[in-house]
């Protein structure tokens, strides 16, 4: 019998879900307000421990970023800097202003923003143009705190708000508290594939009820309080509606439960890697720090040789690697001009043969095409990571005879190497 395909990090409706659609529906709920969206935006409050901080429910985590930066006062013509080892949503809120992104390389330990980098990118930016950047916007990436005792000085210093991607970060912790708290705004994501969901969604973390009432307004395309539709700023349909909630809602009851898993396959991936040379998993670099692993993320050695290894990129990919919500384009050429070496590549592919999902790291967005004109600070770490790096398995469906499978799929996969068992090509 084949194996069941293990998907990277699917969830499930698990808690009370049906229960709190239910009563909407009874109760005629049906639009981007309601008592599920009140009860929600509550319930996140309380979970992320800060009684200072107001929540905004809204349709993705992408509508959150772009909120975040007009919250942060980001205007057409200013610049932002914003992590490169990122999503693309990190990013394209700041052109749907009229901004500009300055991309900021990570450091080895986090794989997050360099915090010297950082400062180095706000001295050079005012020399270069005389002003200072408008915000910043570190990612905690794959549930990875990023550095923020760090960049949060460096931010006071200049006094540049922080727009805090923590999309992928929901239930993390740094320094005792939870990502998404640490900035001005906080972003949180509940895509299908987060740590929640709430069928797609997302939800923006405000320093106050002032900020939120603020928030609100913009998602709810901005109307002036006539008795007829009057706009006097360019608004937009971000609310999260309430059946979308009341999925939250049931879904925060498996929250703990699903934070726990993630840390005890990681725990897991992180025995089985031990014995297994020129693959190094990524870790908590410190006890300040507390990921979530919402996704496991392995590195190789470039050395280590991968059975079919000469015959990665041999043809065009005509589906996205992942899977996709939408139409993609396919893929034109073999190759671009930064890809994962050809190991991972055959890691990804012998995996794919087993039935289970993987995919590369995050291509860094100062490699993407649409940006290549944008200013960039770099140190080359993230796309060394990006030509080394693979996620494998992790969401709340992935077992622990899972885990086992993956490794073991692996461990078979390697024709020989690595010729050096530190990994250090890759960084």
């Amino acid at each position: 019998m084949a194996k069941d395909r293990i998907l990277l990090c699917l969830l499930h409706l698990s808690g009370n879900e049906m229960k709190y659609i239910q009563e909407a529906f009874d109760d005629n709920w049906v639009l981007p307000l309601g008592p599920n969206v009140n009860a929600f935006e509550d319930e996140l409050k309380t979970f992320l421990g800060n009684p200072d901080k107001e929540v905004v429910a809204l349709a993705s985590g992408t509508a959150a970023v772009h909120l975040g930066l007009i919250g942060a006062g980001v205007k057409e013509g200013d610049e932002v800097l914003v992590q490169s080892f990122t999503f693309c949503a990190s990013a394209n809120p700041i052109k749907y202003l009229g901004a500009k992104p300055v991309f900021v390389d990570s450091e080895p330990l986090t794989w997050d923003m360099d915090p010297k980098l950082l400062e180095h990118s706000i001295i050079d930016r005012i020399e270069k143009t005389g002003r200072k950047p408008a915000a910043i916007v570190p990612v905690h990436l794959y549930g990875m705190p990023a550095n923020m005792k760090a960049i949060l000085a460096i931010a006071d210093k200049y006094d540049i708000p922080v727009v805090e991607d923590a999309a992928e970060g929901f239930g993390s912790r740094y320094d005792g508290r939870e990502c998404g708290t640490l900035g001005r705004y906080g972003v949180l994501s509940f895509n299908g594939n987060k740590m929640i969901t709430t069928s797609g969604g997302g939800a923006l973390v405000c320093p106050s009820i002032e900020a939120k009432r603020e928030a609100m307004f913009y998602s709810t395309q901005a109307r002036e309080s006539y008795p007829y539709y009057h706009h006097e700023h360019v608004g937009y349909n971000y609310r999260m509606s309430n059946i979308s909630a009341g999925i939250g809602r049931g879904q925060m009851t498996v929250l703990e439960e699903h934070i726990a898993h993630h840390k005890k396959l990681a725990a897991l991936y992180a025995e089985l890697f031990k014995d297994f040379p020129g693959v190094t998993l990524h870790q908590n670099p410190g006890p300040e720090y507390d990921s979530n692993y919402w996704l496991n993320t392995v590195l190789l050695d470039p050395t280590l040789e991968i059975v079919d290894q000469d015959k990665a990129y041999k043809e065009v990919v005509t589906r996205v690697v992942g899977g996709a919500a939408g139409v993609t384009h396919v893929a034109h050429d073999l190759h671009t001009d930064c890809e994962p070496n050809a190991n991972v590549e055959a890691m990804r592919m012998a995996l794919e043969r087993a039935n289970i999902e993987s995919r590369p790291l995050w291509k860094p967005m100062h490699t993407q095409p649409i940006y290549r004109d944008a200013p960039a600070y770099l140190n080359g770490v993230s796309v060394s990571l990006f030509r080394c790096g693979l996620c494998l398995p992790s969401g709340p469906q992935v077992s622990e005879d899972d885990v086992r499978y993956v490794v073991d799929t692996m461990r078979k996969a390697v024709v020989s190497g690595p010729r050096d068992a530190s990994c250090a090509g890759c960084q």
